[in-house]
C-alpha cells in the first residue's frame, strides 16, 4: 500500500497535491523523502519548487542527493533549482557546502537567482555549524514562525556600556536596503523585521520590492505571507500588477495574498487565476485554496501523521501551512 499522500502527488488537483505534500512533510522519514522525490517529474514547476522547499524543511539528510540532482539539472526552472539550493542550506550539514560551491560564481552558474541562493545557503550552513560548535541554540523557528529560514533573524539588541539598546525598526530597515552589505546580513534584517510583526516593520519590508534582485523581492513576498498583516496587501497587489515583474516574485505575492485572505485578496487572486504565466496562474489557484482555508476558521491546512506502522498511516492530525 502506498504511503498516504504519495499517490495524491501525481493524479489529483494541484491544491490537493499541495495538502498531501504537507502531510508528508510532517512525517520526516526517509520513506516520505523518497515519495516526495518521485514527484520531481511532475509538469508543474510550482509543485516541483514546493517539493524542494518541503525537503529542506524536513531537515532529513536523506534528501541531499535528490536536491543535488535537481540543482544539477541545468534545464530545470531556475525557481526550482533555487529552492533545491536553499533546501540544502536548510538541512545545514557541512556535506552540502561542496555541492553548493559548484554554482557560486557567474562562470559556474548563469542564473543570478541560483547564485544568490547558493551564497545564502553556504552562509546558513556555516552559521549552523558555528552554532553547534559553540553549543548555542540554532534560530530555527523564530518568533513563532514555523519555518527554517534562509538566514537567522538579526540580533537587534546591542550592549552599550551597562545598558542594552534595541535597534529601531528604521535602523533595521536601513540594513535591509543597503546593497553594499552582504546579502546574508540583509536577509537577517529581513527576518528581524518579520519578527516584529507590526505595521512599521511591514512598511520597511515593502521597500524591498524596489530591490534589483528578483530573489530578494520574492523573499519579501514570502515573509509577507508568513506575517499575514493587512498592511502588506497594497504592496503585494502592486507587485502582482507590475509590468515585467518576474514570475517567481508574482507567484510568491499570490500565495501571500492567499494567506492574508481579505476580500480584496480574493478579488486579486480571481483576477490573475488565468494569468499567462503558468506558475502565477497555479499560485493563484493555491492562493485561493489557502484563502478559503483562512476564511473557514479551520485550524489546519494539511493533515499530519501521528503514527506510522508498516505501509499504512492510520491516524492523522492537522497542520497549518506556513511555506
Amino acid at each position: 500500500m502506498e504511503l498516504y499522500g504519495g499517490r495524491y502527488l501525481l493524479c489529483v488537483p494541484l491544491k490537493n497535491r499541495f495538502r498531501a505534500l504537507f502531510t508528508l512533510k510532517s512525517v520526516k522519514s526517509d520513506r516520505a523523502v523518497d515519495i516526495i522525490a518521485k514527484a520531481f517529474n511532475d509538469p508543474s514547476a510550482l509543485l516541483r519548487h514546493e517539493l524542494a522547499y518541503v525537503l529542506g524543511q524536513m531537515k532529513n539528510p536523506h534528501a541531499i542527493p535528490v536536491l543535488a540532482s535537481v540543482l544539477a539539472t541545468l534545464n530545470e526552472d531556475c525557481m526550482v533549482r533555487h529552492e533545491a539550493a536553499e533546501a540544502i542550506g536548510a538541512i545545514g550539514l557541512e556535506q552540502g557546502i561542496p555541492i553548493l560551491e559548484a554554482y557560486r560564481t557567474e562562470e559556474q552558474e548563469a542564473s543570478r537567482v541560483v547564485r544568490e541562493t547558493v551564497e545564502l545557503a553556504i552562509e546558513r550552513i556555516h552559521y549552523e555549524i558555528a552554532q553547534k560548535k559553540d553549543g548555542k541554540e540554532i534560530d530555527t523557528f523564530g518568533a513563532g514562525y514555523y519555518s527554517i529560514d534562509p538566514a537567522p533573524a538579526l540580533e537587534t539588541k546591542q550592549k552599550e556600556g551597562s545598558k542594552i539598546k534595541e535597534m529601531s525598526t528604521k535602523e533595521v530597515g536601513e540594513i535591509l536596503m543597503n546593497t553594499e552589505l552582504p546579502l546574508f546580513l540583509r536577509y537577517k534584517a529581513m527576518f528581524a523585521l518579520r519578527n516584529r510583526h507590526n505595521e512599521e516593520a511591514v512598511l520597511e519590508l515593502a521597500k524591498g520590492f524596489a530591490d534589483e534582485s528578483a530573489l530578494f523581492r520574492h523573499e519579501i513576498a514570502y515573509v509577507f505571507g508568513q506575517m499575514q498583516h493587512v498592511a502588506s496587501v497594497p504592496s503585494l497587489i502592486e507587485t502582482m500588477n507590475r509590468p515585467g515583474e518576474e514570475a517567481m516574485v508574482r507567484h510568491e505575492a499570490a500565495e501571500a495574498l492567499g494567506s492574508i485572505a481579505t476580500p480584496e485578496c480574493f478579488e486579486v487572486l480571481e483576477k490573475f487565476k488565468a494569468d499567462s504565466a503558468q506558475v502565477v496562474k497555479e499560485s493563484c489557484m493555491i492562493g485561493l485554496d489557502m484563502a478559503e482555508f483562512e476564511a473557514s476558521g479551520d485550524f489546519q491546512y494539511a493533515e499530519t501523521v501521528e503514527v506510522v506502522k508498516g505501509d499504512s498511516i492510520p491516524e492523522m492530525k492537522g497542520e497549518t501551512r506556513q511555506a
